[in-house]
């Protein structure tokens, strides 16, 4: 199994990979899989249902095994594709999910996982790979929770090359001051209170802290981050 390289403790806790396979298929997902599958579609679309529900309920490798067999009988099928791509990113193998996610882009045209896929290109130190996926996803700012994803991962990447500055001035463009803050918020000042803590500027991470405990005292570790700043 492949490792992530080490990064901050403290990073923004990863989001949770979506797949837009569910227990009750999409339409457009069923038309897919019957189209590609002829005579054997209804029982493959029975085995991704599974997969998805495995993958769901965190059973990766019971998930895993049954799409390396899907994607060998469907290997233009986008919905495969992309939720082997996940579960092998759950899984920490970056280099198979990357084939996976790129394969699925290639088919669908979507951007959709671009924050995962940057983020294994992210642990294998590919720079070059995470800028040119986070212009895409930024031009094509497909929802602000998925642009928030990659902004986080884009800021976290320029982090780790030693471009503190850079990262920090990328999280502080996508700020916003909603009335409520939504999850995508809380992520984004998480991520960018971790990195002006690791710039030395301890009044403004308690600060930035401070306003995400006060939205959500139960969001990951806010309130051991600020008791750590006192």
């Amino acid at each position: 199994m492949e490792r992530r390289p080490e990064r901050s403790p403290r990073a923004a806790p990863p989001a949770r990979p979506r797949s837009r396979v569910r227990r009750r298929v999409p339409t457009d997902v069923e038309r897919e899989i019957l189209g590609l599958g002829g005579r054997r579609g209804s029982h493959y679309l029975a085995r991704l249902l599974e997969a998805a529900d495995d993958f769901d309920h965190e059973r990766d490798r019971r998930a895993l095994r049954t799409l390396r067999e899907l994607r060998d009988a469907l290997p233009d099928s986008p919905s495969v594709r992309e939720l082997l791509g996940l579960t092998q990113y759950r899984l920490g193998n970056y280099r198979a999910a990357a084939k996976e996610l790129e394969a699925f882009i290639d088919l669908s045209g979507s951007v959709e996982q671009h924050p995962v896929l940057m983020d294994c290109y992210r642990a294998q130190h590919r720079w070059a790979k995470v800028a040119e996926l986070w212009e895409e996803l930024a031009a094509a700012s497909p929802s602000a929770e998925l642009v928030t994803e990659g902004r986080i991962v884009a800021a976290g990447a320029l982090a780790d090359q030693g471009e503190l500055d850079q990262g920090i001035k990328l999280l502080e463009q996508g700020v916003r001051n909603p009335k409520r803050l939504k999850e995508h918020h809380l992520r984004l000042l998480y991520a960018l209170g971790d990195l002006v803590e690791r710039a030395g500027d301890v009044p403004r991470a308690r600060q930035i802290f401070g306003r995400v405990q006060s939205a959500d005292p139960d969001f990951a570790d806010v309130t051991a981050r600020l008791r750590a700043l006192r």
